[in-house]
């Protein structure tokens, strides 16, 4: 009876588990490749995902006989195919799925790189037996791959920001010295009238009548299912439980805002042309400010961005936007006919004796352009 050699066994062994992490490693490059393409539309990080499967099925093909993974493969008698965890069938969006599919990579492929450094591993058998120097070890690719690896993770991770953002119809800015009712009035009925959005703007507030301002709107926010923001202090609004932070353009940057609280707020920054769009939404922005769209009399602008820079916003790139400056029910038509589906509004609700009326007729010229 013809026994088996122990170390055939052990590198039949060693070829299932590198086979079974190949798979991983090439699902999990897919998941993360779809994810730039279609969520992103970013071909330059969807192709850079490309290359890695393709470099990795270089790798492989080149370590190993034609046919030897795949012919001690067995996944039939793969013990690992029933356990499963709670966490592993449940996902809350789609950050949370390409995070989970960067894991998987980088472990399948340590595991890869680990399993290669076993001295007989990694080198085509139809191969010279003799060493050759120019011949970069398996492992040592595997490594310098999952390097790599590492910064597709956090470029993806970092473009789909918090992974909350949608597209706001009607957003309120509110500022108390600009109503005409008191604040909380103003708050309440455009809460009531259906606003998806309510921004707290009090520049010279001190930051405890501030914190504590913005703690009211956050619960009251809250309690109707409305998103709030809080302008320019992303610290107000992780401790008054707010859902995001707005910052302009000299304000901090958003890579400083993700440090400072990952993905636990919605990030939206104030653009006036598509360089400084294509900018933020690089860095991680969820939404952009789009403006100033006409004259306003709360903030000063030499040059006005018009309707004219939504369209241009709207056909290059995907992320949700604000059109912001100036807006109010007698001009929103313009705005929605160059592409417009969300707007930001400050004087002529929170300056408005029915505030709640005027967020209504903007909802309605909105829905028209939904039709």
């Amino acid at each position: 009876m013809s026994r088996v050699p122990a170390g055939c066994l052990l590198m039949h062994t060693i070829h299932r588990v590198i086979d079974a992490n190949a798979n991983r490693a090439r699902e999990a490059l897919r998941v993360l490749e779809d994810a730039a393409r279609f969520l992103l539309d970013d071909h330059d990080l969807s192709g850079s995902i490309k290359q890695i499967r393709h470099d990795l099925r270089d790798a492989l093909t080149g370590s190993f006989p034609p046919g030897v993974l795949e012919a001690n493969r067995d996944t039939p008698n793969d013990v690992g195919t029933t356990i499963t965890t709670s966490a592993e069938l449940d996902r809350a969006d789609v950050v949370d799925v390409v995070t989970a599919a960067g894991k998987r990579l980088s472990e399948a492929l340590r595991v890869i790189e680990e399993y290669g450094k076993i001295a007989g591993v990694g080198r085509d058998a139809t191969a010279p037996a003799e060493s050759d120097p120019t011949v970069v070890p398996l492992s040592a690719t595997i490594e310098a791959m999952r390097y790599r690896c590492y910064e597709i993770e956090r470029g993806l991770t970092i473009r789909l920001g918090s992974g909350r953002a949608i597209q706001w119809g009607v957003c309120v800015l509110l500022t108390e010295s600009l109503c005409r009712l008191p604040w909380l009035d103003v708050l309440d009925a455009v809460i009531g009238a259906g606003v998806d959005c309510v921004q707290l703007r009090e520049k010279d507030l001190p930051d405890g009548r501030l914190l504590g301002r913005a703690t009211v709107v956050a619960k009251r926010c809250r309690a109707a299912g409305v998103t709030s923001i809080v302008n320019d202090r992303p610290d107000i609004a992780l401790a008054a439980g707010a859902d995001g932070v707005h910052v302009g353009q000299d304000d901090l940057p958003v890579a400083f805002i993700r440090r400072l609280a990952g993905r636990r707020l919605i990030v939206g920054v104030s653009t006036s042309r598509i360089e400084q769009a294509e900018a933020a939404v690089r860095s991680g922005a969820d939404y952009c400010g789009l403006g100033p769209m006409f004259h306003t009399t709360t903030k000063t602008k030499p040059q006005l961005a018009g309707p004219e820079y939504v369209s241009e916003y709207v056909g290059r790139l995907s992320a949700p936007h604000l059109a912001i400056g100036g807006v109010n029910p007698e001009n929103v038509e313009q705005l929605v006919s160059a592409g417009a589906r969300g707007v930001a509004v400050s004087s002529c609700v929170c300056g408005s004796e029915a505030p709640g009326t005027v967020v209504q007729h903007l909802r309605d010229a909105l829905k028209q352009a939904d039709g």
